[in-house]
C-alpha cells in the first residue's frame, strides 16, 4: 500500500503543477485577446502590461520575517511545557505576529513610498 502511495504522489504533484501553468497560460492569452477586441492601440497595450515596480519589497519582506520570527521565538517559550499550552500559543503567536509584520509593513512601505517618488524608467 505504502508503495503504491509513493508512486501516486510524485505523479499528482506533477500534474497538479502542470495544470496551474495551463491554466495560468490559457487565461493570460484570453486577456491579452479581450485587449485586442476592445480596440487599444499598441501604446494602451504596452501601458496596461507594464508592470509597476515595488522598491521596498525586500524591506517589506524582512519586516514580515522579523515580525515571523518573534511570533516563532514567544510561541517556543511560552507555555512550561506540561499540557497542551505550548501547542495552542505557538501556532497562534506565529500567525498573530506574522499578520502584524504584514500590517506593519504595509504601513511603513506606503509611508516610504510617498516621500521617495523614484524617477520613472
Amino acid at each position: 500500500m505504502e508503495d503504491i502511495i509513493a508512486v501516486f504522489i510524485p505523479i499528482i504533484f506533477i500534474l497538479v503543477i502542470g495544470l496551474g501553468y495551463v491554466t495560468f497560460i490559457f487565461y493570460r492569452s484570453r486577456e491579452r485577446q479581450m485587449l485586442i477586441e476592445k480596440g487599444l492601440s499598441a501604446e494602451e497595450i504596452k501601458q496596461f502590461f507594464e508592470k509597476k515596480r515595488d522598491y521596498f519589497i525586500l524591506f517589506k519582506m524582512g519586516i514580515i520575517a522579523i515580525f515571523f520570527g518573534i511570533g516563532l521565538g514567544l510561541g517556543m517559550i511560552s507555555g512550561d511545557g506540561s499540557g497542551g499550552e505550548r501547542e495552542i500559543w505557538l501556532p497562534s503567536s506565529i500567525f498573530i505576529f506574522t499578520g502584524l509584520g504584514f500590517v506593519v509593513a504595509n504601513i511603513l512601505g506606503n509611508k516610504m513610498r510617498k516621500q521617495y517618488k523614484p524617477h520613472e524608467d
